[in-house]
């Protein structure tokens, strides 16, 4: 064990380790929160933006068929077109 620490470079680790900013890290850490907020933003208003184009769609084509319907029931029962 002592021959694996001799060779771990515990001096550079210290310089690094004293050179480490709290404060870029804390600052670091709040972008990432942001980030990942923004992220998930961008994903849930892609899905609802699919889900209300899925919607609208099968609302258009309901919609079609009635009038469709509506259309050839008057002209089957003699009331005309429209």
């Amino acid at each position: 064990m002592a021959q694996v620490l001799e060779r771990v470079p515990v001096d550079r680790i210290a310089a690094r380790a004293a050179a480490a900013r709290p404060g870029q890290a804390l600052l670091l850490a709040v972008v990432a929160a942001l980030y990942a907020v923004g992220y998930a933003a961008a994903v849930a208003a892609t899905a609802v933006g699919v889900v209300l184009g899925v919607l609208w769609q099968a609302g258009a084509w309901a919609g079609a068929a009635v009038r469709v319907g509506w259309t050839d029931g008057r002209a089957r029962h003699g009331r005309g077109r429209g």
